[in-house]
């Protein structure tokens, strides 16, 4: 069964009335964290579309920047964002319901985040309000200042690049406590650590374009030191 039909399961699961974000009460438990994990970020993607002004935004094309969506489940994916977009709770509900979710899992938090990142950055364009949207999940999410930017280091067109905050280091750090650090986030960041903490295997594109990033700091900072 596609994470889409669990999806699809969960939402119909819903007594008339209730709003989308009741569903993440449903999904406290460890094997079903992959569904809320793809509620979530669809949920607060819808709410930064409206934050963007870009409502009209084809949600399914940004979707793909995160997920592996097949044909056949292109509708159900935007039965979520459609649900979300409609329902009268405020970004900063969902945001802190999703908070409670994963409090003992920040590195979910981060995830997801992230996923985020990437839908923002799908119409090619990071819109001012997208950046405020972000910054304020990140708040709620309980996140250091420092992760929002990295995130919008690594995304932001017009950030500066800097390899050593990607691996969280400074210029400063010794050779080999860099290469401990780059050696760490690619255990961390492997597929199989990330599904382990909930990230639906639908969502390894997370994980195929962080990982590029870093090892390309790290093969800048590495180079640099030859």
């Amino acid at each position: 069964m596609s994470i889409w039909s669990r999806i699809s399961e969960a939402l119909s699961a819903l007594t008339a009335g209730e709003g989308l974000s009741a569903v993440f009460d449903r999904l406290r438990s460890p094997p079903e964290r992959s569904v809320a994990f793809t509620i979530a970020v669809i949920a607060l993607g819808a709410k930064m579309a409206k934050a963007d002004g870009q409502v009209t935004r084809d949600e399914v094309t940004a979707f793909r920047e995160v997920f592996h969506i097949a044909s056949q489940d292109e509708q159900g994916a935007a039965k979520v964002f459609n649900l979300a977009r409609q329902d009268v709770a405020g970004f900063e509900d969902y945001a802190s319901r999703i908070r409670e979710m994963f409090a003992s899992q920040p590195e979910t938090l981060r995830d997801l985040l992230e996923g985020l990142f990437h839908i923002a950055m799908a119409d090619g364009f990071y819109h001012p309000n997208e950046d405020a949207f972000l910054e304020r999940v990140t708040e709620i999410f309980g996140l250091p200042q420092a992760e929002f930017s990295r995130l919008r280091m690594r995304f932001a067109p017009d950030a500066r690049q800097d390899p050593y905050a990607v691996l969280g280091v400074t210029p400063d750090t010794p050779p080999q406590e860099v290469r401990r650090a780059w050696r760490r986030l690619v255990r961390e960041n492997h597929p199989d650590a990330m599904i382990a903490r909930g990230v639906p295997e639908e969502a390894m594109q997370l994980a195929q374009k962080r990982m590029a990033d870093i090892n390309r700091a790290w093969d800048e900072i590495a180079g640099a030191d030859v």
